[in-house]
């Protein structure tokens, strides 16, 4: 009788592996679908060009499944050659090893849905997990990124294609800390009027996402997203994405799947209020 468990709890267990090792299977051949490079020769007014900056969070750490990259025609990115792609998670590439969901296109079908026809959404990604507002300031480099050199190429290359319509902020967690919670809207000032002067446009909306409430640093990160909201409250053009009811992926430091999937939907609905 013993021996007879014991071969039927082996069964179960190589039954377990085997339809894990066949889902990551399809999930990979899912994931490793060739990218459709677009042939976009010239600027074109009905494109609207979203920038993402800021560090992890909004480069993504989510996992990413099979609903994350259904691609649609009308949602474009760039890939690490810069060159005019089918937007697909991840959308960014610059740290290949790190490289999760983000919030961009779930912003991208949320924002179709109450738009034209007519109109492309292009999303440029920017941001670099772990740096810093002063790296930001101080145009660091940092893991292999000079960030405002980087944020400023992508700015020059979304004018070439259509038209800048937003920047969405995701950042603050390397921030929060006693040496510069404190001084974090300040310096969101200064880098957002950097942001709209490199842009050319002054009014040039913003939207800030918090910080998520699940941190063993809360202390810190509430003080930053104060600091957020104090900022807002000085700029008629930039705007707070709550976050206080998003969970983390279990590390208390990244929005999971579907906590990113809910940002870029609040992202877009912002963006649609300020339109409206």
């Amino acid at each position: 009788m013993m021996k007879m468990k014991n071969i039927t709890f082996l069964a179960i267990v190589i039954l377990l592996i085997s339809c894990n090792r066949s889902k990551k299977i399809q999930q990979s051949q899912h994931f490793s679908e060739a990218e459709v490079i677009m042939n976009t020769e010239e600027k074109q007014k009905n494109t609207w060009v979203f920038i993402m900056a800021g560090q992890s969070n909004m480069a993504g750490r989510g996992l990413i499944e099979s609903q994350d990259t259904i691609p649609s025609e009308r949602i474009l990115t760039i890939n690490k050659n810069g060159q005019i792609v089918i937007a697909k998670e991840p959308l960014h590439f610059y740290e290949p090893s790190m490289a999760g969901l983000d919030c961009g296109l779930s912003f991208g079908k949320s924002l179709l849905k109450n738009i034209p026809d007519s109109i492309t959404i292009l999303m440029l990604p920017t941001a670099i997990g772990g740096s810093s507002i002063s790296q930001w300031l101080g145009d660091s480099t940092y893991r292999n990124v000079r960030l405002l050199s980087n944020f400023i190429e992508k700015v020059n290359l979304g004018k070439k294609y259509g038209v800048i319509k937003g920047i969405l902020w995701h950042q603050g967690e390397s921030d929060a800390n006693e040496n510069n919670a404190s001084l974090y809207k300040v310096r969101l000032q200064k880098l957002i009027e950097k942001f709209r002067e490199v842009v050319g446009i002054n009014n040039l909306p913003v939207l800030i996402g918090e910080l998520g409430s699940y941190s063993d640093n809360n202390n810190y990160w509430s003080l930053i997203n104060k600091q957020i909201e104090s900022y807002v409250s000085t700029d008629n053009n930039a705007y707070v994405i709550k976050t206080n009811d998003l969970k983390d992926k279990g590390d208390k430091v990244h929005f999971n799947s579907i906590g990113q999937r809910l940002l870029g939907q609040r992202f877009a609905k912002a963006f649609l209020g300020i339109k409206n």
